[in-house]
């Protein structure tokens, strides 16, 4: 009992933050995603896991991560880019948006390209 009790004081902040963030409009979410593939990874020294994802983005491979505890399903998900950052020596550094079906987003970055 104790621990249920706890779980949903621990939830009602999350809650309150959720209710103030204007819910996310879809037509800004014009990137396709397709995640080929999604695991977890945990990192040393109390660090967060990593959610880490194999994915394809017009027609390029590209690798993303965030902070997660989650496995993600493999498929098609909407997105946006949030941050994309060019240098001259074609070094990049890019961060996307991923739209759920629930409504809720998700910020990852890009981590990794390949052919």
């Amino acid at each position: 009992m104790k621990k249920v009790l706890i779980a949903i004081l621990l939830l009602l902040p999350a809650l309150a933050c959720a209710e103030k963030t204007p819910a996310p409009n879809p037509a800004e979410y014009t990137v396709t995603i397709h995640v080929q593939s999604s695991r977890l990874i945990q990192t040393y020294n109390q660090a967060p896991t990593l959610q880490h994802l194999e994915v394809i983005i017009d027609g390029k491979k590209y690798e993303l991560e965030c902070p997660g505890s989650f496995v993600l399903s493999v498929g098609d998900y909407k997105a946006r880019i949030l941050q994309d950052k060019i240098a001259p020596n074609h070094e990049y550094t890019r961060q996307y948006e991923l739209l759920f079906a629930n409504g809720s987003t998700r910020k990852y970055a890009v981590i990794g390209e390949s052919e």
